[in-house]
């Protein structure tokens, strides 16, 4: 256990699992502070000691606090706390978890047994517009329309073929990911869509499974990939802590 008579030193905290708890992890916590323990009640804070202020969002911290997640994943489904929750020490910690525990209750409850798997696909073609001028024989008509002919295409000419072109792309998503989730459905209690980071991402699933079935989902991805050529490629990752399935709104102290 850390030092108790480091007073002004705040408590980082990592994530909420089932209590009561009175575990020391080890020292992998930001800036290698040893991570353990502080219940209250039926739910426990998994913690370490920093400077009573601010973490910067820096690599390293950042590194550090999914270390910890990753290796509560080994043995329990914990519920992760957003980057840079600080309290001023034990007391406090055991303050948020009290006014906290009947929302941390219920959703540890509802993600007992399970963790979270994401599926990245994406479109894996030298040009993204190129690739759908090839494949859509209606867009491939209109950029000939536009682009043809001697004069120089205007603006709104541009503009309406950008629009076509975002309206299939994104027709193709849907039916895409649809293809996909009636495939993984089996094995997920939850699937989420989460925002594309670019313009050749297809889908970007988050998925909430039972922990006994990995296999058969990591399976299930490789049964969908079969339904895609070589234009598509799929990149599954985790398990992670369920990040996507768990809605915390912390009440602090007062």
């Amino acid at each position: 256990m850390p030092e108790k008579s480091s007073k002004k030193r705040g408590r980082y905290l990592y994530a909420v699992i089932s209590g009561p708890d009175e575990r020391t992890y080890g020292d992998f916590g930001i800036e290698g502070a040893t991570v353990y323990v502080i219940s209250d009640g039926s739910v426990a804070a998994i913690v370490s000691d920093v400077p009573n202020k601010k973490i910067r969002p820096e690599r390293l911290h950042l590194a550090a606090h999914q270390e910890v997640l990753r290796r509560l994943m080994e043995e329990i489904t914990p519920l992760p706390m957003t980057f840079g929750i600080i309290a001023d020490g034990p007391s406090a910690v055991k303050d948020i978890l009290s006014r906290n525990q009947d929302d941390l209750i219920r959703q540890l409850n509802r993600v007992a047994g399970k963790m979270e798997m994401g599926l990245r696909v994406t479109w894996d073609v030298p040009n993204i517009f190129e690739y759908f001028v090839h494949t859509h024989q209606d867009l491939r008509t209109a950029r000939d329309h536009f682009f043809a002919t001697q004069r120089e295409p205007t603006q709104e000419d541009k503009i309406e073929l950008g629009r076509m072109f975002d309206r299939i792309l994104n027709e193709d998503r849907e039916s895409h990911t649809e293809r996909v989730e009636e495939i993984l459905s089996t094995y997920c209690f939850e699937i989420k869509r989460n925002r594309f980071r670019n313009e050749r991402e297809v889908m970007n699933l988050a998925t909430l499974i039972a922990r006994e079935n990995q296999p058969k989902f990591e399976a299930a991805i490789f049964k969908a990939a079969e339904l895609f050529d070589n234009n598509f490629a799929f990149d599954y990752n985790g398990p992670w802590a369920p990040h996507n399935f768990v809605d915390i709104d912390l009440k602090l102290e007062t």
